[in-house]
């Protein structure tokens, strides 16, 4: 009979509460431990400001939200769901990992099961996450203590692909803890499981998930920026090459996030360790990472292309990494708002969803109100938010100071068909 866990989640952000949620609602006994203060207070009083959870899904779960580490010895199957971003040099910044690890080992007890889910490069749950944990907690690893990994694959916004509806890749450090692993998330997640066959095999999978990701959009932007030579629209391209029943459906636009626009840096690292120099997982970022500062230096030549060399106001619709979410961290807007500001244009951005606080802090921005965008000699819809798109044409017409001023569709969003007649429309 397999015995029932008493789960600690360390981390609560968009991957982290989900998953302590999940765990809740199913009766389990769940710490949910974050270091920050504010996010437990909001979290208590039933507001999730990422958005991926309901107040009512936060009543059901009953959890226990806590910053005294001293709790976590209330679990017995701990998991890690901290971020793992790269530092300004594009290189695996392991802090939030290894200090959630010093937490742990300082109250971790015989019998107890770490399961790691942050995105970390092959070989880091064990060479770097597990000798602290020896260290931490005076206890043998594979004896006192065991260790698993399952990679995370929330995909933030998403309704549909949830992490309960979300095949669960498990790995452990001995066949019996996989079991364990494999049975515990069994439990919550009715997509099924999947057992990889070691903890740094379940590493790499998710490390390569993203990369191909990053990869295709590489190739898209790639082609984006031929044809934009070639006077030819892209999407007209994709559209006619889509018709073919085994092309892949992927479009051109900014890679940011906490994911796709991070994790390949993650593998190249960790390649070049064991004496291999990555190239076309490298030149695919290169490209993408190139992508913002093209958007910008297009639309000044564009607007140059219309007469004079004044400081051009452009109005940026979307600050966030993605359509319909709040989360700021890694957005690629960011590149082309400061290769505009290298032009001396007048640069005002709006967000509905960002917060304002966070977006001063990170990027020293103050979000502008709806009233001040108009009157711009360009909008460049960065983020096609579902009220931006709703409210249409009609709507981001009226911002610019001109009938023919440039309207910068970046996904493709807005229907060209729908363009009032003399405005200058140009996407990727």
């Amino acid at each position: 009979m397999t015995i029932k866990r008493s789960i600690s989640v360390i981390g609560l952000g968009y991957v982290g509460l989900p998953v302590a949620v999940a765990f809740g609602r199913a009766g389990f006994s769940v710490v949910a431990f974050d270091i920050s203060a504010e996010r437990l207070a909001e979290l208590r009083d039933g507001h999730d400001r990422t958005h991926e959870v309901t107040a009512d899904d936060l009543a059901a779960a009953n959890l226990t939200f806590t910053d005294n580490p001293a709790d976590l010895a209330k679990g017995d199957f701990h998991i890690v769901t901290v971020p793992t971003p790269i530092d300004n040099l594009r290189r695996p910044d392991l802090g939030p990992l290894i200090a959630a690890t010093e937490t742990l080992g300082g109250v971790l007890k015989k019998g107890d099961i770490v399961v790691y889910e942050s995105t970390v490069y092959p070989g880091a749950t064990e060479e770097e996450c597990v000798p602290l944990l020896v260290e931490r907690s005076g206890l043998a690893y594979g004896s006192d203590f065991f260790v698993g990994y399952s990679p995370e694959r929330i995909n933030p916004g998403d309704r549909e692909h949830r992490f309960e509806t979300i095949k669960k890749v498990v790995s452990g450090c001995d066949e019996k803890t996989a079991r364990i692993v494999a049975d515990t998330y069994g439990a919550v997640v009715t997509a099924g499981i999947h057992m990889a066959p070691t903890i740094k095999t379940a590493e790499a999978a998710k490390v390569i998930e993203n990369t191909q990701r990053d990869l295709n959009i590489a190739l898209m932007n790639e082609l984006a920026l031929i044809f934009e030579r070639l006077e030819i629209d892209t999407s007209d391209v994709l559209a006619a090459a889509g018709t073919k029943w085994n092309f892949l459906p992927f479009t051109p636009g900014l890679v940011g996030g906490h994911c796709i626009g991070v994790d390949p840096y993650y593998l190249t690292h960790r390649a070049e360790i064991a004496g291999y120099r990555p190239e076309v997982i490298l030149a695919g970022r290169r490209i993408n990472d190139e992508m913002g500062p093209f958007i910008a230096r297009e639309t000044v030549r564009r607007l140059a292309k219309k007469g004079g060399t004044k400081s051009f106001r452009v109005s940026i619709l979307g600050l966030t990494f993605k359509e319909n979410v709040p989360d700021v961290r890694n957005t690629k807007v960011i590149d082309i708002i400061e290769e505009l500001d290298r032009f001396g244009a007048r640069v005002r951005v709006h967000d509905p969803l960002a917060d304002a606080d966070e977006v001063k802090h990170e990027f020293g921005l103050e979000l502008a109100d709806e009233a001040s965008l108009s009157d711009a000699d360009a909008v460049i819809l960065a983020v096609p938010h579902e009220t931006y798109l709703t409210r249409g044409w009609g709507w981001i017409s009226d911002l610019l100071a001109a009938d023919d001023g440039l309207v910068v569709d970046v996904r493709a969003r807005l229907s060209r068909d729908a363009r009032p007649a003399e405005i200058d429309l140009w996407r990727l």
